[in-house]
């Protein structure tokens, strides 16, 4: 006999596809702006139906690992809500990503799938491996007589609803060891990031956020549920262009925006004097640090900016601090959004009193799963409830967080993650390089910049352009080495362990130089 289910039954952590019930609450409500294209969220809602028909003829069903390796763009929003009606998971994958990262990543999460926009189909047949098929996306447009939020399209569909503890992607980050990682991440973390957020910075019926970010990178990715999650629309540009984003902002939609610190300095400085309109309510800065010359020139110009800490293993933010808290916690990047929680803990003890130094640790409903296949890389950093990020950093007595560092050997460039250790493995894969040390080193427009100092076995056999292009063949360009020099040797503990930090000095010096 079928089971009747009680009325009094305790809520099951369900709720009902994001997309779909705004698609039913509001079809006409503007959802999507992409170049010329206007879409309401009915219309996108019936466009991610029909990709979601196609990618289940083709195969893809629930627990699919399904990569995406598209640009911003119509086809990604579609197909990120299409893999979400199959039950599938999405394994968003980097656009500018060389065909040996992909294999890798395609390879480390199992994917069955690669789905590609035409400009990207041939380097993700390129990277498919054997078991990997390559799907090639048509880019979809808004149906101009589409009504239905979806009506009869999304019928047949396994994923009316979902479940908040289902895993709904991996986002790759990387270790210090430079092997990339798979996070998974469910859909409550997205939910309850949206909510925190919210609560911190308020919400708006006619808010409209501006989305430049790359859509593979969580911080980006959080916008897009973001958007379904409070029924606001997305602009969406497909690459940052100062001067398009400044005449997107000055055409009054755009109430928020998320960049990171190099993207604001470009936008300052080609907007000139003009100020921002009073619409405009808060620029999210991510990253990494703001360069203190960037934030004195916010708080001079009443720039509303909101800088943030937040990791992908977090589903982006996890403090932020608002804009009217910035000219008084100068260099913080603010509170815990609820109900999330920080605490800072020193070696050998707990916590920390306040203004000391210790690791960040966060603990709340935003964490992630684990790591994909890495059970014993998540046990390291969670554990006692915590996630202990590495990152360290203090709180001061009112609970606002400072960031001292990243990790301690991460350089943020652009706002791009690089660690040194993939760097190093593929220059010292090159026949002439002995060794090499990978680095950071300041920059004023991109905070840093990548930096190798490299022993050669045949100096006259290589030359700097050489290990640049070697390495451009193999990683994305922003961790290609911008400077390249020449040493006799590289500084070693007693232990035969590399003294970075020295490395690091020496070539901050000899940028100096060169820039002087």
């Amino acid at each position: 006999m079928a089971r009747v289910r009680s009325q009094e039954e305790p809520w099951s952590g369900q709720t009902p596809a994001w997309l779909d019930a705004r698609a039913r609450a509001f079809p006409e409500r503007p959802a999507l702006v992409t170049g010329a294209h206007r879409w309401s969220f009915g219309q996108l809602d019936a466009a991610a139906s029909r990709v979601a028909h196609w990618l289940a003829g083709s195969g893809i069903t629930a627990g699919t690992r399904a990569a995406v390796l598209m640009r911003n763009g119509a086809s990604f929003v579609a197909t990120t809500h299409a893999l979400t009606k199959l039950g599938a998971v999405m394994v968003p994958l980097h656009a500018r990503l060389t065909k040996p990262e992909l294999v890798r990543q395609l390879d480390g999460v199992g994917a069955t799938a690669v789905i590609c926009d035409g400009a990207l189909a041939a380097l993700g047949q390129a990277a498919a491996l054997p078991t990997v098929r390559a799907l090639v996306a048509e880019e979809p447009e808004p149906e101009p007589h589409d009504r239905s939020g979806g009506g009869a399209l999304g019928e047949g569909l396994p994923c009316p609803r979902l479940s908040l503890s289902s895993i709904q992607g991996i986002v790759h980050t990387s270790a210090t060891s430079g092997t990339p990682k798979g996070v998974l991440l469910t859909y409550g973390n997205h939910w309850w990031s949206a909510v925190g957020a919210a609560l911190h910075l308020g919400l708006q019926r006619d808010d409209c956020w501006l989305a430049c970010l790359p859509l593979s990178h969580v911080g980006g990715l959080a916008i897009l549920w973001r958007s379904v999650i409070y029924g606001v629309p997305v602009i969406l540009h497909d690459a940052f262009e100062p001067d398009v984003v400044n005449r997107e902002i000055d055409d009054g939609r755009v109430t928020l925006i998320s960049l990171v610190g190099t993207m604001l300095q470009r936008l300052i400085d080609a907007r000139g004097q003009r100020p921002f309109p009073q619409r405009l309510r808060a620029i999210l800065l991510g990253g990494g640090p703001i360069s203190p010359g960037l934030l004195e020139t916010c708080v001079r110009r009443r720039i509303p900016i909101a800088p943030t800490y937040g990791l992908t293993e977090t589903a982006s933010q996890v403090a932020t601090l608002a804009p009217e808290d910035v000219s008084r916690k100068t260099g913080s990047a603010g509170q815990a959004l609820f109900p999330t929680e920080l605490r800072i803990a020193a070696s050998g003890r707990r916590r920390t009193a306040p203004g000391q130094v210790g690791e960040i640790l966060v603990r709340g409903p935003v964490v992630m799963r684990g790591y994909d296949g890495r059970p014993g890389d998540a046990a390291q950093v969670l554990h006692g409830g915590w996630l202990h990020t590495g990152d360290l950093g203090y709180l001061d007595a009112d609970g606002y967080l400072y960031v001292v560092d990243r990790r301690t050997d991460l350089v943020v460039s652009g706002g791009e993650n690089v660690y040194p250790a993939e760097v190093e493995r593929v220059l010292q894969s090159h026949p002439a390089v002995e060794d090499t040390c990978v680095v950071g080193a300041p920059d004023p427009l991109w905070g840093q910049v990548v930096v190798a100092a490299v022993l050669v076995r045949a100096r006259p056999q290589t030359n700097a352009d050489e290990l640049k292009a070697f390495c451009a063949e193999r990683l994305a360009m922003y961790k290609v080495p911008k400077h390249v020099w020449f040493v006799d040797g590289l500084p070693r503990s007693a232990g035969g362990k590399l003294l970075r930090y020295r490395v690091r000095e020496r070539m901050a010096e000899l940028l100096r130089q060169r820039r002087s």
